[in-house]
């Protein structure tokens, strides 16, 4: 709600009329403001004057989001600085608290409970960037433990591994502001989109909703962005209402997107998208040539570069040739010193049964292909293996077999033969619940996986998955006891489901060592190699193969995006940031 200035002739005098009248049994107080650490709520119906809210949100803090809340007259607001402000095209969610049902059905496999600063902020804010959105300073975590009662911090736990999968903040109104009717509001819902575990998101909100009840509280409002037709969809499942109310913010860069007119990378994928939306932070033109097949041109300063996502103009045939051809990268980057697999063609079965007799486990691939398409990986049998061998060659005409190795699947991003970014993968898994069969399982745990990257991740159900899961002890129509957790690929591939986990900050200097000389054995500017280790900390490693359009969308929170465009258009990185990369290039030479 905001309050306008308008001159009306009553007694010679003027006076403030606001636009919506409240009670006047119902004082709040003024200006109210309550700051959330990644930015603050600016409660606009307590702003008697115009020019106090504009001013209010000119404050705003460098590298923070501020938000002014419930505006019902928002054309007033934007008319005192339209340079400055834009209409947030998010809609504004109620759940009345007094006609609330509760659910029967409690969280399976985690818990939720109260944030604890000392321990969770770290992780608090790891979810926050696996979502893009503004991270909380931890000292501001500690000072909220001493004035707990306007901010609440909910998280949920993974029982099993204890690492947080989501959390969620609510703010009391009474508290902010003086609310007559005790309400609140739900913020920064973030959820850790490789979570194996359903519900997460609607336990967290169920969570808050009561904890609100209990203190009396009755309503509880959200604000979402418009297109978010999932989230929108739970919300109004639970009870939730729309409101005529909006939301006002600032343009900065974090919030570019939301004001920044049609965007050329919504019909591409999330690999092309992280890179687009990084071009145009940047200035830099964007055209696209092909959404289907992810192909556009981006153009600065007379330099124009085509990208097939990562793949761009710099690559050349050749090296894209080499990463296309497994047989020929695995030569090439032996001769370079890095420890490879062994390795035969599948047309000699009595060598494929000997390697079998000699290893006890296989791995068959495709000598060409993406996405891991055709790879079956833990082969112990004979059958299993020729049964492979079949489907390999429906995607290759060569079909490769290798020496089986356990360990953790680690992809390393090497940009401009430097690490960007390291990440385990792990292989598509379900959890039972005691109700629902492996191949329900299957099903919500793929429709999962796609929402939370764009439609690029689904868990196929063919017949490696039918192996995997029969490896496991069930059948498809099977039904698994509770928190009965078990893989159903044995590939570690994005796209056939499975999930990323970062552990840039820990990998062992001789790892990287390694991916960089694949990259430059192959001569490649921008590649993903894949490793199998016992431990990303340590120096052990097999070379599994190197893909020349790695998914930077994958990486979280690791600079992708930004490190690709310094490699691409290097006079678009900030001077600070060339005259780091020029000292650090004189060194080495």
């Amino acid at each position: 709600m905001v309050i306008r200035k308008e001159s009306e002739r009553l007694g010679g005098s003027q006076r403030l009329v606001p636009l919506v009248r409240r009670p006047r049994s119902a004082p709040l107080r003024p200006n109210a403001v309550a700051d959330c650490g990644w930015g603050r709520i600016l409660f606009a119906q307590t702003f008697q004057d115009v020019e106090d809210l504009v001013s209010e949100i000119r404050a705003e803090g460098a590298e923070q989001r501020d938000i002014a809340m419930y505006v019902t007259d928002p054309h007033v607001l934007l008319a005192a600085s339209p340079a400055e402000l834009f209409l947030d095209p998010s809609h504004t969610f109620r759940l009345n608290l007094a006609t609330y049902r509760s659910s029967d059905r409690r969280p399976s496999g985690f818990l939720v409970r109260r944030m604890v600063p000392d321990t969770d902020a770290g992780a608090v804010n790891r979810l926050y960037a696996l979502h893009r959105m503004v991270e909380v300073r931890p000292d501001f975590f500690e000072q909220q433990e001493r004035e707990a009662r306007l901010l609440t911090y909910f998280v949920a736990e993974d029982e099993e591994t204890g690492a947080l999968i989501g959390t969620v903040t609510g703010i009391d109104h009474k508290v902010a502001f003086g609310d007559p009717e005790s309400g609140s509001s739900l913020w920064t819902l973030a959820v850790d989109p490789q979570t194996p575990h359903p519900g997460v998101g609607e336990a967290l909100i169920r969570w808050l909703a009561e904890h609100y009840i209990a203190r009396g509280a009755g309503y509880m409002d959200l604000s979402v962005l418009h297109d978010n037709h999932g989230a929108i969809a739970l919300y109004e499942k639970l009870g939730f209402h729309r409101l005529p109310v909006f939301a006002v913010k600032r343009r900065n860069v974090i919030n570019e997107r939301l004001f920044a007119g049609h965007d050329p990378a919504k019909a591409m994928n999330p690999y092309a998208r992280i890179i687009i939306n990084e071009a145009r932070r940047r200035g830099i033109g964007v055209r696209v040539i092909d959404a289907e097949g992810g192909l556009f041109e981006l153009t600065s300063g007379g330099r124009t570069i085509r990208c097939r996502e990562s793949l761009s103009d710099l690559t050349t045939a050749v090296s894209l040739s080499i990463c296309d051809d497994k047989a020929m990268t695995r030569r090439i980057v032996q001769a370079a010193g890095v420890n490879v697999p062994g390795e035969i063609e599948a047309d000699d079965m009595d060598a494929v049964r000997a390697m079998l007799d000699e290893h006890g486990s296989l791995v068959v691939k495709p000598a060409r292909g993406e996405q891991g398409r055709g790879v079956a990986v833990d082969l112990d049998t004979m059958e299993a293996v020729e049964r492979a061998i079949e489907l390999a060659r429906q995607q290759s005409d060569k079909v490769l077999v290798e020496t089986f190795h356990t360990g953790y699947d680690l992809r390393l991003v090497v940009i401009g033969f430097k690490l960007v970014a390291a990440a385990i993968r792990r292989p598509a898994e379900v959890v039972g619940n005691g109700r629902d069969t492996v191949r329900r399982l299957i099903e919500r745990q793929s429709r999962r996986r796609a929402a939370a990257t764009g439609g690029e991740s689904r868990i196929p159900l063919d017949a490696e998955t039918e192996r995997c899961v029969a490896k496991a002890g069930y059948g498809l129509d099977d039904v698994p006891p509770e928190q009965a957790s078990f893989p159903v690929r044995k590939a570690a591939n994005l796209h056939t489901g499975g999930t990323i986990h970062d552990v840039t900050e820990i990998v062992h200097p001789k790892l990287v060592d390694a991916a960089i000389r694949v990259a430059r054995a192959i001569d490649i500017p921008v590649v993903g190699v894949d490793f199998i280790v016992k431990d990303p900390a340590e120096p052990d490693y097999v070379f599994i193969e190197a893909n020349e359009r790695p998914g930077l969308a994958n990486h979280e929170p690791q600079p992708t995006a930004e490190r690709f465009m310094d490699l691409l258009f290097p006079l678009s990185m900030p001077a600070a940031a060339r005259n780091v990369r020029t000292v650090d290039a004189a060194a080495q030479h």
